[in-house]
């Protein structure tokens, strides 16, 4: 037993973070009464959340071809139907397993049954999620700035604190990752021209679900609230951001965004639906992907035998 909870404390500690920020969240529901959060939700039109799924969905193309435009400019001959697939299974699989790093693990795999190189894919998926970070640290001072020009001093220094790290682990890899591609710069450029695509079309989902609610924030400003929760949740203290990137966000519409407790719970609910409701065509690639690995382990069978 000591063994078991030794070799899975991360898994443990961030069920427990995800617990705990999510009986945060239930209790600052609870203190405006448990019937104006599902008054928020009965509010919802569902034209704009239909809108917002489309808006999300474009994201989730500008972020294949983030990664599509690395594995072609380093040689990988890859279609990009296949490349949608791989990355929609992706984002599939990390709705569903311990860490986000798991999506990024099962396009891998998917790669290498598919008989890409696996060395250059898996320094691609690095330089793909660093490129992800890189684009939404441009996008910090719009976040920042109205944070800083709140009075709540705990608030600040933990965004410092946690932006800090980030920023240290981001640079400790940078340079050890790019090598193929530093020789290549206009694939650098596309790929993060992509992902700032990503981030717009993000941006775009959270802003039609305030629409939805009768809520009008300036669009920038969704921009920067929702990349200073992108920021916190990369802090590995629960699973997948969940129930951190729920409470952040709440947080931040609620203090920033002038919204109540209630309609910012319910855009951060809905924000999670949306990200998973455009995650379920993974669920549909992904027998094609064990079909390949099917294919190639018969495959070694037969040699061996």
């Amino acid at each position: 037993m000591t063994e078991w909870l030794r070799e899975n404390r991360q898994t443990i500690a961030r069920v427990l973070g995800s617990v705990l920020a999510l009986a945060l969240l239930l209790v600052l529901i609870e203190e405006e009464g448990d019937g104006e959060l599902f008054s928020a939700l009965r509010r919802v039109s569902i034209g704009y959340f239909l809108a917002a799924v489309a808006a999300l969905t474009v994201s989730r193309l500008f972020a294949t071809a983030r990664w599509h435009v690395l594995l072609k400019s380093a040689g990988v001959e890859i279609s990009f139907s296949r490349s949608i697939l791989l990355t929609f299974t992706g984002n599939f699989s990390s709705n569903f397993l311990p860490t986000t790093i798991g999506g990024d693990m099962v396009r891998l795999a998917g790669a290498m049954q598919l008989d890409y190189d696996r060395a250059i894919c898996l320094a691609s998926l690095v330089v793909d999620r660093l490129i992800g970070i890189a684009g939404m640290t441009l996008a910090l001072p719009l976040g920042l700035i109205p944070v800083f020009s709140m009075e709540s001093g705990v608030l600040q220094s933990v965004a410092v604190s946690a932006l800090l790290q980030k920023g240290m682990d981001f640079f400790k890899r940078t340079f050890a990752s790019f090598s193929i591609w530093l020789k290549k710069p206009l694939a650098l450029m596309g790929s993060l021209f992509a992902t700032v695509g990503n981030m717009l079309f993000i941006y775009l989902a959270i802003y039609l679900l305030l629409l939805g609610i009768d809520h009008q924030v300036d669009y920038w400003l969704v921009a920067g609230l929702y990349t200073l929760t992108y920021f916190v949740t990369l802090v590995p203290i629960s699973i997948n951001g969940l129930g951190v990137q729920e409470l952040s966000l709440t947080f931040l519409l609620t203090q920033i965004g002038g919204l109540s407790p209630s309609e910012s719970a319910t855009i951060a609910l809905l924000t999670r639906v949306i990200f998973i409701l455009t995650s379920l065509p993974g669920a549909f690639f992904l027998p094609s992907i064990l079909t390949a690995m099917n294919g190639k382990k018969a495959g070694l069978s037969d040699k061996g035998n």
